[in-house]
């Protein structure tokens, strides 16, 4: 990171003011050099900006942010253009031809503000997910955790290990002595404890569900109405529908959100062993690959014939075939929207409970996996009788809790996490 980069931070151009950012030991320099001087630090100054042979560029707000205590944690200075294609063109070109400068990569910004302590892991995963934030819950658990209020919590988890880990330590190296032969009376407990509010979290709605939607299947035989149904969920013409058994030959996936919950709807290939179709029954293989990784199935089948926790939907309840279901949580018509309010309320009554609540932040894959270690770790701990097994069980706890954050990661999953952001961010 010892070159300078900077990139556009704002939309697209054109529009009404464009950001360009610049960021690195450099900043200063190339500040200057467009602008004739450094202004005043963190107040807008409104300068000319020109080349060296005096081409004028623009007239512009120019913010000057001296390091470390920036974004960044680097010197870091910002341009605010008009926002014209042909500006910014000329801006990031004069930058370019500048000694030391380079165009950002994707995430480069956010990057440096890691590897400089301005932000930690989690909360680079939670801005992560604020930029990709598409509903209300989104936005507010992306927030919490772009906020640092999970890795507060991480943190004073670390410190009572360490805590725990010298009273250990005391007993390795001092056990010859009265004062420190036996670790303290409440030593277990106070493990126990700690490993208690891990679980806690472990058992909260993860982060995925919340991110990806949640995912609800519809399947039945052929001709049940799956697709009318679909339709009417996502609101548009996605699959088409045709008296014909064996219309749908593929899983077909709408992401939608429904009263500010994100959903994603499946429609399944029509259930059934007879077919002769080659591609129907791949159709159908995939159907019932689809139910294993659904959050939830609407079975618009024969009652009982649906896999296991299964909501029995009766359909098509405005056609004379319509045959009743006395176990069905709901009876619907696609065709004339009756009962499909009552449907709807009830996904999303549902998916909220399987999401974490308003505001609160939530584990991803990767930290639900470091913070099970982290638990096994310090239940662990009750087994063991050598001090020497407990303070290694602690270890195991508190590198866990340092790779949440990020004091021990890799450049691979680094690589991938800000590969999420965009260019400018």
């Amino acid at each position: 990171m010892d070159d300078t980069i900077f990139a556009l931070s704002s939309g697209s151009p054109p529009a009404a003011i464009a950001v360009i950012r610049i960021s690195g030991p450099r900043a200063g320099e190339a500040l200057s050099s467009l602008a004739g001087a450094i202004p005043t630090p963190r107040r807008a100054s409104y300068k000319r900006l020109s080349v060296s042979r005096g081409t004028v560029l623009d007239h512009a707000l120019v913010l000057w942010f001296p390091g470390p205590n920036t974004a960044t944690g680097e010197d870091l200075a910002e341009l605010h253009l008009h926002g014209g294609k042909a500006v910014v063109a000329a801006v990031e070109g004069a930058l370019a031809d500048l000694p030391g400068l380079r165009r950002a990569v994707p995430g480069e910004f956010t990057r440096r503000a890691f590897a400089n302590g301005r932000i930690d892991l989690a909360e680079a995963e939670g801005l992560a997910d604020l930029l990709s934030a598409e509903t209300e819950l989104q936005r507010r658990s992306a927030i919490a955790m772009a906020g640092g209020a999970l890795s507060r919590q991480v943190d004073d988890w670390r410190m009572r290990v360490l805590t725990a880990s010298a009273s250990v330590e005391a007993v390795l190296d001092f056990g010859d002595e009265d004062d420190v032969a036996d670790l303290p009376a409440d030593f277990i407990a106070r493990i126990d404890a700690l490993a208690t509010e891990v679980s806690d979290w472990l058992s909260r709605p993860r982060a995925e569900t919340l991110r990806e939607g949640f995912r609800v299947v519809l399947a039945g035989p052929p001709n049940a109405g799956k697709s009318t149904l679909f339709n009417a969920l996502v609101d548009d013409e996605a699959a088409i529908t045709a008296p014909l058994a064996g219309t749908t030959r593929d899983v077909l996936t709408r992401a939608v959100a429904i009263g500010g919950v994100p959903f994603v709807f499946a429609d399944t290939a029509g259930l059934r062993d007879d077919t002769d179709d080659v591609i129907e029954a791949i159709g159908i293989d995939r159907a019932r690959a689809a139910l294993d990784r659904a959050d939830l199935v609407l079975w618009l089948g024969a009652a009982g014939e649906g896999p296991d926790a299964a909501w029995e939907v009766t359909p098509q309840i405005d056609t004379p075939s319509a045959r009743p279901n006395p176990a069905a949580r709901h009876a619907i018509s696609a065709v004339t929207g009756e009962g499909l309010d009552a449907l709807r309320d009830d996904l999303i009554e549902t998916a909220r409970h399987a999401m974490p609540r308003p505001g609160d932040a939530a584990l991803n894959a990767r930290q639900h996996a470091l913070l099970t270690d982290a638990e096994l770790a310090l239940r662990a701990t009750r087994h063991e009788t050598d001090p020497l097994l407990v303070a290694e069980c602690l270890r195991r706890a508190r590198v866990a809790f340092d790779g949440f954050v990020g004091r021990a990661t890799t450049e691979d999953m680094l690589d991938a996490l800000f590969a999420r952001f965009c260019i400018g961010k």
